[in-house]
């Protein structure tokens, strides 16, 4: 029997508070950058180990640093990288065991190179970025946890993960905004926009204001006029964008480069050599960006672990936060009279991951329903997804979910 709770929370929906805060960081933001890459070293050595030995060994890559390098910019001809970035990847993984070696270094460097090439269209990982690969053996207790694999592994740590559902009019909206904008059919139309895109949105009642952070790449910039022209022509596009897909708002408003200052030449331009502020102004961090969910919503709780990179079939960390999540969309979808659901999974170190200490349902309901009308079926769709965890994890070692 799992320990599952549901309880009625007796609280407004956040599409219903008045004041509301949400952040998405592009893939092309330093942060993102670092956690995209990270769970992607780890999917690739899963499925490494998985080749070699017919399982998931024991590795964590989740400590990451991206140092910002040093660029000089040209309107016009684009500019020129002076120093390039250097991108850390550390923390634990299995080099060897019973005398078969995995290129664990090898996987984490090429890994970290094809995502640069496929994501960030003017970085060229063999000259912009440098690579320094900081992973070491891990602990005989944990590494011991993988050895002795029969069926599910027991969490390796004692972590709790929140998870909910539905996204908000305000979320939906910053999380497709980004996307398009990012996307390879917005790119071939105005390829002047760079991937390091941050949007803030911050609602009050039904009004709705973006600030958006977003450079455009020098070598398609003639002059510090054709800059703002550019920027007009986008943010009118912006603005049909938002206007078609948010009509729950009475007014709109969006800013785009609130820095910039016609008078200070150069210097008064968002402009970038290779679309990222990590060539010379923000490093970045794992688990410093979006949720696992794509957005950083201030109205929402938040675990404090970060899932990047994390490996997918005994940390809690990188499990419980995604499943969180999965359940939450699950009970919404499949259970009628819930306006807002929230979803808790908290793990006990060495207990099997589908039994988790606690499992929790907190749930906003509609006028007229009862928790008595709901309880059972939103305890029986926890049951299954913990239940079926396994198929879950092996999911996560395939990449199927995305972490930021």
């Amino acid at each position: 029997m799992r320990n599952i709770v549901v309880e009625k929370l007796n609280s407004l929906p956040v599409e219903e508070h008045g004041v509301e805060l949400v952040e998405r960081k592009g893939i092309g933001h330093p942060d993102s950058i670092c956690d995209a890459i990270m769970d992607q070293i780890s999917v690739n050595l899963s499925q490494e180990y998985i080749r070699r030995v017919g399982n998931i060994l024991h590795h964590n890559i989740d400590k990451s640093l991206l140092v910002a390098g040093e660029v000089e910019r040209k309107l016009g001809v684009g500019g020129e990288v002076k120093k390039p970035m250097l991108l850390v990847i550390g923390d634990r993984a299995t080099f060897e065991v019973d005398g078969i070696r995995i290129p664990v270094e090898e996987i984490a460097i090429e890994t970290a190179k094809e995502w640069f090439r496929k994501n960030l269209r003017f970085v060229d990982p063999e000259k912009h970025v440098k690579f320094q690969v900081e992973l070491y053996p891990g602990s005989p207790e944990l590494t011991d946890i993988f050895r002795r694999r029969k069926g599910l592994l027991p969490a390796n740590d004692t972590s709790a993960a929140v998870g909910y559902a539905p996204l908000t009019s305000t979320e939906k909206i910053v999380l497709e905004l980004e996307r398009y904008l990012n996307s390879k059919e917005f790119k071939a139309i105005h390829p002047e926009v760079g991937e390091d895109i941050k949007i803030m949105a911050f609602r009050q009642k039904k009004n709705l204001q973006l600030t958006i952070a977003m450079p455009l790449i020098d070598r398609y910039v003639t002059s510090v006029k054709d800059y703002f022209e550019k920027k007009e022509v986008v943010k009118g596009i912006v603005e049909d964008f938002v206007r078609e897909r948010a009509q729950n708002f009475e007014s709109i408003t969006i800013d785009i480069n609130t820095l910039d200052d016609p008078e200070r030449g150069m210097d008064g331009i968002y402009v970038s050599v290779l679309g990222t502020s990590a060539e010379d102004a923000d490093s970045g961090q794992v688990g410093r960006g979006n949720r696992v969910n794509g957005v950083i919503a201030l109205n929402r709780p938040m675990g404090t672990e970060a899932a990047a990179g994390k490996n997918p079939v005994s940390h809690v960390g990188k499990i419980y936060n995604i499943l969180t999540h999965k359940i939450a969309n699950e009970i919404y979808q499949n259970v009628p009279g819930i306006k807002e659901v929230y979803v808790w999974l908290c793990s006990q170190i060495g207990k099997p991951i589908d039994q988790p200490k606690i499992a929790t349902a907190q749930l906003i309901l509609e006028n007229g329903v009862s928790i008595y009308d709901v309880a059972k079926p939103v305890e029986d769709i926890i049951d299954q997804e913990l239940a079926n965890i396994e198929k879950f994890c092996n999911e996560l070692a395939e990449g199927k979910y995305s972490v930021w």
